[in-house]
């Protein structure tokens, strides 16, 4: 009777561990999935060829229908316009005096290409997209602004920073030169107040030629050329600084007064200083 009741006991006890044993290893069988099949029976893959050449006619199709808008709006802008907007247009410039329009007909760009801020009489267009921004044949265009409906400035984004058209002479071959200068000059002396003298010196130099008439211009390469223990290149440009100061008679005024006298002064001592290291 005692046998009986062991077994019995052992039994009961073994039982739900088997049944857990089971259990687990169901959990941690293998698992059918059921995937939509990618082809049924019977049916045949799509022509590559096809598909090819449908999505060219839409692609051509498109570009079709923006170089008809881009007709059509040159056609518009072409009526009524000034001698002057009418070559800045055929040349595809943008001009001051310009409309919008004309500035969409000049840039060969849609509406969509721009983001435009208005605000009562003037706005303001920056290009949509920094990717593909509109250009003309000046160059990559980062700000058209209008006042009363024309334009009355546009900025375009050069190597050495940003250049403002806002007058006839600025948009002028001379114009430009000089408005590249002076942002080569500044880069030089953001560079040089950086203790880049190497980098500064290739500004200045490459500013030299767009602005051939600056004394400043040639003080500043004079200071970083006796910096660089290079007198002789250093007393040259002195001197020439001198010279030309002479030949633009400048009288400065106040504060920019003390500043010329001061670099004048400098010049002068340092002229006599590397002659005489120059015997």
């Amino acid at each position: 009777m005692t046998m009986t009741r062991r077994m019995l006991r052992s039994v009961l006890v073994f039982v739900p561990v088997g049944c857990c044993l089971s259990l687990a290893s169901a959990c941690n069988g293998p698992r059918v999935i059921h995937e939509q099949p990618v082809l049924v029976t019977g049916e045949r893959v799509p022509d590559a060829a096809r598909a090819g050449e449908a999505a060219a006619s839409r692609a051509a199709e498109m570009q079709n229908a923006h170089r008809a808008a881009a007709d059509s709006a040159a056609a518009s802008a072409l009526q009524g316009c000034t001698p002057d907007v009418c070559a800045a247009l055929a040349r595809g410039e943008v001009a001051l005096g310009m409309t919008e329009a004309q500035v969409l007909a000049a840039t060969r760009s849609a509406p969509a290409a721009w983001s435009a801020r208005r605000a009562s009489a003037s706005a303001v267009l920056v290009p949509a997209s920094l990717g593909t921004p509109p250009r003309d044949m000046q160059g990559e265009i980062a700000m058209v602004q209008l006042a009363s409906g024309r334009v009355s400035s546009v900025a375009y984004r050069e190597g050495a920073g940003v250049r403002v058209v806002q007058s006839a002479a600025d948009a002028t071959p001379e114009g430009r030169a000089a408005a590249e200068g002076r942002m080569l000059l500044a880069e030089g002396d953001r560079l040089a107040a950086a203790g880049q003298s190497a980098a500064a010196l290739d500004r200045y130099d490459r500013a030299l030629v767009l602005l051939p008439n600056e004394p400043m211009l040639q003080y500043r390469i004079a200071t970083l050329l006796d910096e660089q223990l290079r007198p002789i290149e250093a007393l040259m440009r002195y001197q020439r600084f001198l010279t030309q100061l002479e030949i633009q008679r400048i009288d400065a005024i106040g504060n920019a007064n003390a500043k010329l006298a001061d670099a004048i002064a400098r010049a002068r001592e340092r002229v006599i200083i590397l002659e005489k290291q120059a015997r």
